[in-house]
């Protein structure tokens, strides 16, 4: 083993191995059409080949695992801009968003070409569909934008829509409210219910649970007597059925999001009343928390805190199932009670995976990292908690350094990479990430921070960061570094903090307000992924979806003329700190516009502190192109290099840096 300082270990975890091993895993689906039991459906992003999305089959008979979305298509919807809901399934045939025009298309086999059953002029976008066999029509989420274009309307509008895909006639059904999604139909074709919500709010805010009969003498473009079912003042979604017809959907009025299930108007039964939670934030569509189960037994397959779980609904017995991993998202389930899942831990990459619920026989069907990384490099890691301001306490995950190869110098300590996740409601989890362990393989620790404001941690956690945004988060991510370092396990003289979207608003707060804390001035240098510099000019230029997201996370605009958001925006020359910083931003980001990342870049600058601004061309709001990918890790490291003084191992890519160099 060799001795080398903290930061210059060589690591086998390249940014390129983060890319070329693998392929992200984003949705699964199975065939509605109970004769076709087989074969399950995914999502990949293929970041080789420039983060297109690509829909993939496998049958469960001959275990072949087919690609069907061909070259020069990209199955991605960017409803909302962040998406989800990509494709849905029915008779063998896939249907899909396609990226490049927003219309949805039919594809019969993987062999077929795609098919348009919309217009593809880029007027509408859809997303979140499912496909009614009684009815032989589509059912889905539809976001206008012409309406923008022609200046009948300031913002989008927002529906659902029947698509019949043999005439391509649609029909309104919905509309009115600012938001909607999870349309579902009930199993009989008779009924269909979805959640809406309307600005100021967030679906993690207050939403409404609906349902409305389908029209009896089979005419689809009718609903008939709408009712709100449930929401207002709760978060309520994912609203769902059973075999039998009844409702089911997802509410946090106990604290928790816990699954209900519809006895009558007035009579909603908790099905599992603990403290802990089966759904997060809806930030994209294609949510699957629970499935009931379609053959008809009062089973209901869920993931409550992400371990996977069966629940009997007339016994309210609640059993846990085996399947080897820790995480378990986007669940599926068959009438022969295959259940499917991508499934993840602290040592496993995230899977595709089958599990039958009556054998308890798993299968791995697809794994999203290749290349198995040896344990030697890999940091495990431990749950930590500590005391932060207002009496609370806040929450993380805490990596220590390790390469099975290299040691520090004795006495030294590691230096640490904090980082702030997006949202603010995101969470972090355990599950293995080799952009972490890029990190920790070459001497860094690592401490993933769940300030307050975060999901996972039931209500009233998650509203603590109402109107103290870039307060309550900056106060946590520093608590949290003072925790650590008060334990000697890092230099307290090398710390960074990393985090895109919302969390590198929180990068970039921490380097700026930090003057405010006091004691608690930790960090030497930051890097902000598509991050938040200047809180009004988002209000002004960002989308729809959170344009009026600064309502409860800092204050009505209306109220003080946005004095609040200028006194919270880190980029104000007045207020930007002795911290160098860099900024990696898409340059096609409509959701944190690139004008965001040019006025922090000019404040540092001005300043006279060291920093750095990349521009990635054909970039949204977070990076898929494997040459991005590795340009933003590389960059990252070697720009804390710099700055902390030590010489990495190998330097990947190196920028010129100004103020610096």
């Amino acid at each position: 083993m060799k001795i080398s300082p903290y930061g210059s270990w060589k690591s086998p975890i390249s940014s390129k191995l983060v890319t070329t091993s693998g392929v992200g895993l984003v949705e699964v689906k199975v065939d509605i059409n109970k004769e076709r039991t087989d074969d399950v459906y995914w999502t990949e992003i293929r970041f080789e080949e420039k983060g297109r999305y690509v829909v993939c089959s496998a049958n469960k008979q001959t275990g072949k695992i087919q690609e069907w979305t061909p070259s020069g298509f990209n199955a991605r919807t960017t409803v909302h801009e962040y998406g989800g809901g990509d494709f849905f399934v029915y008779d063998g045939a896939v249907y899909f968003s396609n990226f490049e025009d927003q219309a949805l298309y039919v594809q019969r086999s993987p062999s077929a070409k795609p098919e348009p059953v919309t217009d593809t002029s880029r007027k509408w976008r859809y997303a979140d569909g499912v496909f009614c066999p009684q009815t032989g029509c589509i059912y889905c989420v539809r976001e206008d934008h012409e309406v923008v274009e022609r200046g009948e309307a300031k913002e989008c509008v927002n529906t659902l829509v029947a698509i019949n895909p043999q005439t391509k006639e649609q029909t309104l059904l919905a509309f009115g409210a600012d938001f909607y999604s999870h349309p579902r139909v009930s199993p009989d074709g008779k009924q269909l219910c979805w959640f809406q919500w309307n600005h100021p709010n967030m679906p993690w805010d207050s939403t409404e649970v609906w349902v409305a009969d389908l029209d009896e003498t089979g005419d689809h473009t009718v609903l008939k007597t709408h009712k709100k079912v449930a929401g207002s003042q709760e978060s309520a979604i994912e609203p769902g059925w059973t075999a039998d017809n009844k409702l089911l959907y997802v509410s946090d009025r106990s604290e928790w999001w816990n699954l209900y299930l519809v006895v009558s108007d007035d009579h909603h039964v908790n099905l599992v009343p603990v403290p802990t939670e089966i759904a997060g934030p809806q930030w994209t569509f294609g949510k699957t928390a629970y499935v009931a189960d379609p053959a008809g037994s009062s089973k209901i397959l869920l993931a409550q805190n992400y371990e996977l779980g069966l629940l009997d609904m007339e016994t309210k017995e609640y059993t846990r199932l085996e399947t080897g991993f820790r995480y378990n998202k986007c669940l599926a389930l068959t009438t022969t009670g295959d259940a499917y899942f991508i499934g993840s831990s602290e040592t496993s990459f995230p899977c595709v995976t089958r599990f039958n619920i009556h054998t308890k026989e798993l299968n791995i069907i697809k794994e999203s990292v290749k290349n198995p990384v040896e344990k030697g490099y890999i940091s495990m890691p431990s749950y930590v908690e500590w005391q932060t301001t207002e009496g609370d306490k806040s929450h993380g995950i805490f990596y220590p350094p390790q390469n099975k190869d290299f040691q520090a110098p004795e006495g030294t300590l590691p230096p640490l990479l904090v980082r702030a996740h997006g949202g603010p409601t995101g969470h972090y989890f355990a599950n293995i990430d080799l952009k972490l362990q890029y990190f920790t393989s070459r001497g860094f620790a690592v401490l993933l921070v769940n300030y307050r404001g975060s999901t996972g941690l039931g209500r009233t956690y998650r509203h603590r960061l109402r109107n103290m945004w870039g307060v309550f988060d900056v106060d946590d991510c520093c608590t949290g570094v003072d925790h650590l370092v008060k334990q000697g396990k890092v230099d307290p003289h090398k710390v960074c903090i990393d985090g895109g979207s919302a969390g590198g608003y929180t990068t970039l707060a921490c380097l700026t307000f930090r003057d405010t804390l006091k004691q608690l001035m930790w960090f030497y240098s930051g890097a902000s992924h598509y991050g938040i510099g200047d809180l009004e000019a988002l209000v002004a230029d960002t989308h729809k979806f959170e344009s009026r997201y600064m309502d409860t996370l800092l204050c009505p605009v209306s109220e003080d003329g946005g004095k609040v958001l200028r006194e919270r925006s880190p980029s104000t020359i007045q207020s930007v700190s002795a911290a160098p910083s860099l900024s990696f931003q898409g340059d096609e980001d409509k959701i944190v516009p690139p004008n965001q990342a040019e006025m922090m870049y000019k404040a540092v600058k001005e300043k006279g502190l060291a920093t750095l601004y990349v521009l990635f061309k054909g970039e949204q709001h977070g990076f898929r192109k494997a040459e991005n990918i590795q340009a933003a890790l590389d960059g990252e490291f070697y720009f804390f290099g710099r700055v902390l003084g030590f010489e990495p191992a190998d330097k990947g890519v190196e920028y010129k840096i100004d103020n610096l160099d």
